[in-house]
């Protein structure tokens, strides 16, 4: 179901003017379990401004692992989640519990869960798991032929020169687990990013990125070897203070169902709080100076 906004209000006193045979009580309850997008944008704060002329629509209930992983599609052979950044795709020997991979077994006790890819601990958005073998094997051969549309937002500090353009080089990674471009192709893995200038301000650009390979931390290595490392990501150079996260987080994932052959698509754009850091001043770490 979806509305107009007649007039520039906050989201509560929006709905209330559109869905009139509707208490308060449900409005904020619709609001509060994200069931309301504003111009494509899930929106839980019913304070937020909405201009006159915004479409205003009303999702059905999500269903959520942990309260905190919504499911965005399930069936018999695999399982499409919206990962909230700090926490891990799949469990390690220091966290073989906290993570996707582990919160989706328990849900279903007794059934095979097979990861596919994977998404940085730091990294929020759409990922996926395989319930077959079959579902599996399929999934990971589109991920090897890069036939898997995937999509990444970032908000990355300072201001690109060029407005799209596309970044290539050999990674490795080193026994810190810290992963770099390296000038002998044949000791690392090719990867390829493709950006484009969503929008930028004084301190920080926001991109597209689409990935043509996956390779560990790619975007981040890229980014950081660019001069624009991602904003709040230290391991790879942002020098912001007390970033509350890091500002990367994949957009939109499309592959072909193993099943059925027909092409899926899902997409989840980043939260208002995560496009607010778009505005951010970039505060600098002062030591970070002696070693620039």
């Amino acid at each position: 179901m979806s509305w107009v906004a007649k007039s520039d209000s906050n989201l509560l006193d929006a709905l209330v003017e559109l869905a009139p045979d509707s208490s308060k009580n449900s409005l904020r309850s619709w609001i509060k379990q994200g069931r309301i997008d504003v111009e494509g944008r899930m929106v839980k704060n019913p304070t937020v401004d909405v201009k006159k002329g915004s479409t205003i629509s009303l999702g059905s209930k999500k269903q959520f692992i942990n309260f905190s992983i919504e499911i965005l599609h399930e069936d018999k052979s695999l399982i499409v989640i919206h990962k909230p950044e700090g926490i891990l795709s799949v469990g390690t020997d220091y966290s073989p519990h906290k993570n996707a991979h582990g919160f989706i077994k328990r849900r279903s006790p007794g059934k095979n869960v097979y990861p596919v890819h994977r998404l940085d601990r730091e990294t929020s958005g759409v990922m996926m798991f395989a319930y077959t073998e079959e579902a599996k094997e399929h999934l990971k051969k589109q991920f090897e032929e890069h036939s898997i549309q995937r999509e990444y937002t970032a908000i990355v500090e300072g201001t690109l020169k060029e407005n799209s353009g596309t970044w290539r080089s050999f990674l490795v990674e080193d026994a810190a687990y810290f992963v770099r471009s390296t000038s002998q192709h044949d000791m690392g893995k090719e990867a390829i990013t493709h950006y484009s200038t969503i929008q930028k301000s004084k301190c920080t650009t926001t991109l597209k990125l689409t990935l043509e390979t996956g390779k560990k931390n790619q975007i981040r290595v890229h980014c950081s070897e660019a001069g624009h490392p991602v904003l709040g990501d230290e391991k790879y150079g942002s020098r912001c203070l007390n970033a509350p996260r890091v500002y990367l987080h994949a957009t939109l994932l499309g592959f072909i169902h193993p099943d059925t052959g027909r092409p899926m698509l899902f997409e989840r754009k980043p939260s208002p709080d995560f496009l607010a850091g778009a505005r951010k001043k970039v505060p600098i770490d002062p030591l970070s100076q002696l070693y620039s």
